[in-house]
């Protein structure tokens, strides 16, 4: 019977460690917090490694574009308002660091919800089993009524709720939507049909949803022609926005505007195919820059909010 015999490892080449090029080193660890340190301390105590160097990086960059006029937008998801920043969201907008948001077609959901009951985000394994997921009927009688009255004034979706919600819901203060009407800043709604809880309801009309979401969708190119220099955050959209960034990027070029280096970034819990290679790698070939950051929206959103502001 044949006998297998061990490898020797004599003769073995080796290096210094000192000769050895080296991904971490002592300068990029982390600093223990001392007792009541301030955020800038915190923010420089971080290790200068891996999503830690990132998050640094990315404030810094939407500082600089915001310090030489270029526009930051973030495209978002509506899990960004279910879990609770939208006062974020607006004060960032009211500071003038984000110039302009694009949301999918469950953000004005929740966003209405808030401002109009202070509370949303239904139990849909509780609702589904009777046919009640989705049929609260102030959300899709108001909603689709004020969609198809703002169409009728010439109004794209997202302007369409945010003056519903400006003129009538008490929590209005809490609505990105509203926020966007009042400080003139465009928020952008971006819809698959049939994807909505409020494409279940009689009050639907199809017509104005696609007539308003392409007068958003063309409001969105108007402000990716002039994201040079700036920034885009994805935060929390798989697929709709990230698809949409990418047809509006190639649109612009097409037309002669140069859009090539900027920032972009995906922001998610998961690190999906879309977002990654339609705003983090796609995008920047020309010049730019990318970052994935991992990480819950309710820890990493307010973190990078903060972190922009301090480096401001």
């Amino acid at each position: 019977m044949k006998r297998w015999e061990p490898l020797s490892f004599e003769g073995v080449k080796r290096r210094s460690i000192g000769e050895r090029a080296s991904k971490v080193r002592e300068g990029d660890l982390a600093t223990p917090l001392k007792k009541g340190a301030s955020l800038r301390e915190f923010l420089e105590g971080l290790p200068d490694i891996l999503g830690a160097r990132d998050l640094i990086a990315l404030a810094k960059e939407i500082g600089e574009s915001r310090k030489k006029g270029r526009p930051v937008i973030l495209g978002m998801g509506a899990h960004v308002i279910k879990t609770g920043l939208s006062p974020v969201i607006i004060d960032l907008m009211e500071e003038d660091i984000i110039t302009g948001v694009a949301m999918n077609g469950a953000g004005i959901v929740h966003d209405f919800e808030l401002a109009l009951a202070g509370k949303t985000s239904e139990d849909v394994d509780r609702e589904i089993d009777e046919g009640m997921f989705g049929m609260t009927e102030e959300t899709g009688k108001i909603l689709n009524s004020a969609i198809k009255r703002g169409v009728e004034r010439g109004y794209g979706i997202g302007e369409a709720v945010g003056r519903e919600i400006l003129e009538s819901c008490p929590n209005r203060e809490i609505s990105i939507l509203a926020a966007g009407v009042r400080l003139n800043k465009p928020v952008t709604v971006h819809v698959a049909l049939g994807t909505d809880i409020i494409h279940i309801h009689p009050e639907v009309d199809g017509k104005a949803i696609g007539e308003g979401g392409m007068r958003d969708f063309r409001i969105f190119c108007g402000l990716v022609k002039d994201l040079e220099g700036g920034a885009y955050i994805n935060a929390g959209s798989a697929v709709i926005l990230p698809e949409v960034f990418l047809k509006a990027l190639t649109l612009v070029r097409n037309l002669g505007y140069r859009v090539e280096r900027f920032v972009t970034a995906n922001m998610d819990f998961i690190q999906h195919y879309r977002p990654l290679t339609n705003v983090v790698r796609r995008p920047t070939k020309k010049g730019g820059k990318g970052f994935s950051l991992t990480g819950h929206h309710e820890i990493m959103l307010p973190l990078l909010a903060a972190a922009v502001k301090e480096y401001m």
